[in-house]
């Protein structure tokens, strides 16, 4: 949907199953005419859409992808974003950490991406720009030492800049500009800020530089203007709660670097505030999270550093005093309270309230995901979890933006 400032928003289409094409087209046909209807009649409605490899392989066989376009036409609906982090399937089997792999050193993770963005340029509106959101490189624990992390960034930055230049060569074809949103997150290679500006400033940059003065000649090619127009961030509001960082601060400091934000998915994690007289109800209901599907960080600051965990259970084990944890569980953003736990909401809304006067970026897309592993008392009908959160963010945009 369109919203004030020329932008759109949207939610991500990776709460449906989507191992194949004929699954993923199958959920899309179930559930987006009834949720358009719902949320813009008379309206072109957007799309957050998520392919797997194998649905993306299968999409490009025959007339399916030009089918699928005059889909989206005859329903006025549009893709203007897509989610390219999980590569394989991302429901009713155990995902954690395989959500990385194949990660960001490999050819299968590049190939995927640009075969996504193909697509996304046949789907994309007419003079439309799109964005799809990729993996932090890789995952930090398969990685134990320094340096041997410094190696998988240089491979991740060499692939992303081979995808860059790709881009660049794709819009001067097709028109459409593209961008790749790399999304930081909790035990990912880049889980902040300073690892993300990292990033550009001791890998890709220098190693486009040494790209096109070295191995091309094409000394009058700009190395850094093209890295940052196709390599961007995506802004997971979750995620960069659970690293304690303020939006207003995150946001100057990317600008500060000339770095964009290509996305932002709204999205929100548990807060836990420790009570004394009440800590047995705490562990209770963070317990009610604890499910085997996906990984859930939990993250503390002590003394101005974050310290994360790498699973729920290896904080439910302990069950120590703390003052504040935070856990990687995107739940409904429309969620405040929760038997006695909080939500990282107030980080949701303090991003709607910066987009007020900064034009950060143009594409919102809601992300929750993990309706099918919520605790029974917070699960309802699925489209009508959709709707109330897409009128819960359209709501404060109106009064925000």
């Amino acid at each position: 949907m369109r919203i004030p400032q020329n932008r759109h928003l949207t939610f991500c289409t990776n709460i449906y199953a989507g191992e194949n094409w004929k699954t993923t087209f199958s959920e899309l046909q179930k559930y987006i005419p009834g949720i358009k209807k719902e949320l813009a009649p008379n309206e072109w409605f957007g799309l957050g859409l998520r392919l797997s490899y194998t649905a993306s392989e299968e999409l490009g066989l025959g007339e399916k992808l030009s089918d699928f376009k005059k889909w989206l036409d005859d329903n006025q609906v549009y893709v203007f974003t897509m989610n390219g982090f999980p590569y394989g399937n991302f429901h009713q089997i155990p995902v954690k950490d395989s959500v990385h792999a194949p990660d960001w050193t490999t050819e299968e993770r590049l190939e995927y991406t640009k075969k996504l963005a193909r697509q996304l340029a046949v789907l994309l509106p007419e003079g439309a720009s799109g964005g799809i959101s990729t993996s932090p490189i890789s995952y930090k624990h398969w990685h134990k030492t320094e340096e041997k992390q410094h190696k998988i960034l240089q491979k991740g930055a060499e692939n992303l800049l081979k995808l860059a230049i790709f881009l660049e060569n794709l819009e001067k074809e097709t028109g459409h500009h593209i961008h790749i949103d790399i999304e930081p997150e909790p035990d990912g290679l880049l889980e902040n800020s300073d690892e993300m500006i990292a990033l550009y400033t001791e890998f890709l940059i220098p190693q486009a530089e040494e790209y096109f003065n070295e191995k091309t000649g094409k000394k009058g090619q700009n190395p850094t203007i093209l890295v940052k127009n196709y390599l961007q961030v995506c802004y997971d509001i979750c995620h960069f709660s659970l690293a304690f960082e303020e939006p207003e601060i995150t946001f100057a400091k990317f600008a500060r670097n000339n770095i964009s934000i290509g996305k932002i998915q709204i999205s929100s994690a548990l807060k836990i505030l420790f009570d004394p007289e009440n800590k047995d109800l705490l562990w209770d209901s963070l317990a009610r999270f604890n499910e085997a599907t996906y990984l859930h960080q939990v993250t503390e600051k002590i003394d101005g550093k974050v310290i994360t965990y790498s699973d729920l259970p290896e904080i439910l084990s302990e069950k120590r005093d703390f003052k504040e944890l935070r856990a990687h569980f995107h739940v409904p953003v429309f969620l405040e309270e929760f038997q006695g736990l909080f939500s990282t909401q107030d980080y949701i809304l303090k991003t709607l309230d910066y987009l007020q006067k900064h034009p950060v970026t143009q594409h919102l897309e809601v992300e929750t995901y993990t309706w099918e592993v919520l605790p029974e008392s917070l699960k309802i009908d699925l489209s009508s979890s959709i709707i109330r959160e897409l009128q819960w963010v359209l709501e404060r945009v109106k009064t925000n933006i």
